[in-house]
């Protein structure tokens, strides 16, 4: 009886032992899992440089006409409701706009990091997670740089969607976040800090301002009309495609230089701040001498129907001197898509195997005015 109750004891004893073990075991993995080494892999996924994309040559007339002066997700929708492209994304891509969108100033230093954790775990759990989280940032930059042309400090070339695994025994992962990854900020030139992008800011806002305040009381048509002819009278359309800010509304608004990607910026940016709503285009367009290139253009809406302007050609290189008459100086002053057709070609993608946003559809008849 001794020997058996000595047996049975040592068997619980045995036992004890063992299961003491299999929760140290299993504890040391927990232990390993959560505060040990971990395998980590990084990947990077840079926006890709696209050269000259919405750039073209100013439409000539051949002919002078006389004499001419040279010179947030469902609270975020409720934030970002009113932009058009961000209102197309999907959740993931919307998450990418709203911080960076959150961190425009942080931005302005080019090293700032954007920082998503482990925001995007189901996605990239998924096969060609990292593919799929790649083509949301594009998505979402695109959408975030043609509805906030306030942002022209940024290089988009320049920044990079940073994608670690983290794998360690039981659990995987994620931590992504974006920087300027390998290059010393993403700040385009001639930007160098934020002191310096708040002044070029300052700068800008004080035309904005004055713009504003010129267009107080004006009914909505001529407001549009007002602006219009501000950046035709005061931008110089740039042939060399070598200066610096051609692209963006510091170039425009300040520099008095510009591109025409810089005219509908500069258009876009100044009808925002006037409460008119509006959205940039780009595509490609046929000039008078026949020739086929890309370009830069404007939609806005008048009450419910949505109209074009493109300022760029409104303002023509004049070969010979000359003055810009109204015919020419309101070509494509609030058009239908009837005018709009006959040599305006609308891309629903950005850049090449982007997203392909929807756009409004133009009103078939040009604005009377």
């Amino acid at each position: 009886m001794r020997k058996e109750k000595g047996f049975i004891n040592l068997l619980l004893s045995l036992i004890t032992i063992i299961l003491l073990l299999v929760v140290i075991f299993f504890g040391y993995l927990v232990y390993v899992d959560y505060f040990g080494e971990a395998t980590i892999v990084i990947g990077e996924a840079g926006y890709p440089i696209i050269e000259n994309s919405n750039v073209s040559e100013r439409e000539e007339n051949e002919e002078p006409i006389g004499n001419i002066d040279i010179s947030n997700t469902s609270q975020q929708d409720n934030t970002y409701s009113d932009n058009f492209f961000y209102s197309q994304l999907s959740d993931s891509a919307k998450l990418i706009y709203t911080e960076l969108y959150k961190n425009k100033e942080n931005l302005k230093t080019g090293t700032y990091t954007v920082q998503f954790g482990d925001a995007f775990k189901d996605i990239l759990s998924q096969e060609n997670g990292s593919d799929k989280l790649k083509e949301e940032y594009q998505s979402a930059i695109e959408a975030f740089t043609y509805e906030n042309p306030d942002v022209f400090y940024l290089d988009v070339t320049k920044m990079y969607i940073n994608i670690e695994m983290i794998k360690r025994l039981f659990t995987t992962k994620y931590n992504v976040y974006i920087n300027s990854y390998q290059d010393s900020n993403y700040l385009a030139e001639p930007f160098y800090s934020k002191e310096n992008i708040d002044e070029c800011q300052a700068q800008i806002e004080s035309v904005r301002d004055n713009i504003l305040s010129n267009i107080e009381g004006k009914s909505t048509v001529d407001k549009i009309r007002y602006i219009h002819n501000y950046l035709i009278d005061n931008i110089q359309y740039d042939q060399t495609i070598q200066k610096d800010n051609i692209y963006n509304i510091y170039g425009a608004l300040v520099q008095h230089v510009s591109v025409c990607e810089g005219y509908a910026k500069a258009l876009q940016y100044l009808l925002s701040s006037a409460g008119i709503e509006n959205v940039i285009v780009t595509g490609i367009a046929t000039n008078n001498n026949g020739e086929t290139e890309n370009h830069a253009w404007n939609y806005v809406k008048i009450g419910s129907a949505w109209y074009a302007l493109d300022v760029t050609w409104d303002d023509p290189i004049i070969i010979g001197g000359g003055k810009i008459n109204d015919k020419i100086r309101y070509q494509y002053f609030l058009k239908g898509s009837r005018t709009m057709d006959e040599n305006h070609y609308l891309s629903n993608q950005f850049t090449e195997n982007g997203m392909e946003f929807e756009f409004p559809k133009l009103s078939i008849t040009d604005y009377n005015i």
